[in-house]
């Protein structure tokens, strides 16, 4: 498997796209934005202009010359989005507000998008569209949400990168903005937990605080485990959204765009989730498996080895 290194994110997290375009043109540009000493948050602000101008544009959905250069704009954004992550993490500038404002500058984009196609159609069609778009933006939230629930659960317990579960849980008290949105992403983040995934996090906690020595090899098997399952988990990427309506506007049939992420992304969702429980569920009973006082010395290598075949989870097919 893949290791991560400080600056970029770790691959097996990375929607292909991503992998292979997207990010390493980010990185070339996060090279000479450090050297220019421009702020990531100037960056995640510089992309989501780009994601408002591209909803500005996808307004004229008769010229496909319009949805092409909506499409543009979109990548432009989707570049941005990653040089701003890579940036902080290369200067050290990583905080909380940035990772806010990062989440504030995806969702303005597409809601700038959504927006700029229900004006036109609803000039089309009539005002119902904008109900069809509410539902399919609330959709998009939800979908979103289950998918970075994901990602940054194989981050932390297959890389110890990232926050704990359970710490991401804890809703702040306050009122300060950054408070309030913490709050609703983690409730809303929370709709979408797999039934027995807080039994899996704790016995992974315990097992870990346990069996420190183990910890190379318990995060060794997570990773085999759920890293074919978490490629799916990316067709609910960002990435895809936007090529499902650059492709939407330019065959001039956007509302196929909002149904199918009403309908076609709900019910993927809702396979992924049901593949998610099995798997953990397999897990679960690998770790359970395990003698919960079974030391892990250099001499003792066989029964690591021996844990690894057993705690490993099949995917669902």
């Amino acid at each position: 498997m893949q290791q991560t290194d400080p600056v970029r994110r770790t691959s097996e997290i990375e929607e292909l796209t991503n992998l292979y375009v997207i990010h390493p043109v980010s990185g070339w540009l996060t090279r000479h934005f450090a050297r220019m000493g421009v702020a990531p948050n100037v960056v995640s602000l510089c992309g989501m202009a780009a994601g408002v101008l591209a909803g500005v544009v996808y307004h004229h959905v008769g010229d496909p010359r319009f949805a092409v250069a909506g499409f543009l704009l979109m990548i432009i954004w989707h570049v941005m989005d990653g040089a701003d992550g890579q940036l902080a993490r290369l200067t050290g500038k990583q905080s909380q507000t940035g990772k806010i404002l990062d989440g504030i500058c995806d969702y303005v984009t597409f809601v700038s998008v959504y927006v700029g196609l229900a004006l036109a159609l609803s000039a089309l069609y009539g005002a119902w569209v904008w109900a069809l778009v509410v539902l399919a933006g609330l959709c998009h939230a939800v979908q979103s949400a289950a998918y970075e629930r994901q990602r940054q659960d194989y981050n932390f317990w297959g890389w110890a990168r990232g926050a704990a579960p359970v710490a991401r849980a804890k809703v702040r008290s306050g009122r300060r903005m950054g408070d309030l949105l913490f709050g609703l992403y983690n409730r809303l983040e929370a709709l979408t937990a797999v039934c027995g995934e807080a039994g899996l996090n704790q016995r992974l906690a315990g097992l870990l605080a346990a069996h420190p020595d183990c910890a190379p090899v318990i995060r060794t098997a997570y990773r085999e485990a759920f890293a074919p399952l978490l490629r799916g988990w990316s067709i609910l990427s960002a990435n895809y959204r936007t090529i499902g309506i650059f492709l939407c506007v330019f065959c001039r049939v956007p509302l196929a765009y909002f149904m199918f992420e009403i309908m076609g992304f709900t019910a993927i969702l809702m396979m992924l989730l049901a593949r998610q429980r099995v798997c953990d569920a397999a897990f679960m009973a690998g770790l359970d498996g395990l003698d919960a006082d079974l030391p892990c010395p250099a001499d003792r290598r066989r029964d690591q080895a021996a844990f690894v075949v057993e705690a490993k989870a099949p995917v669902a097919p």
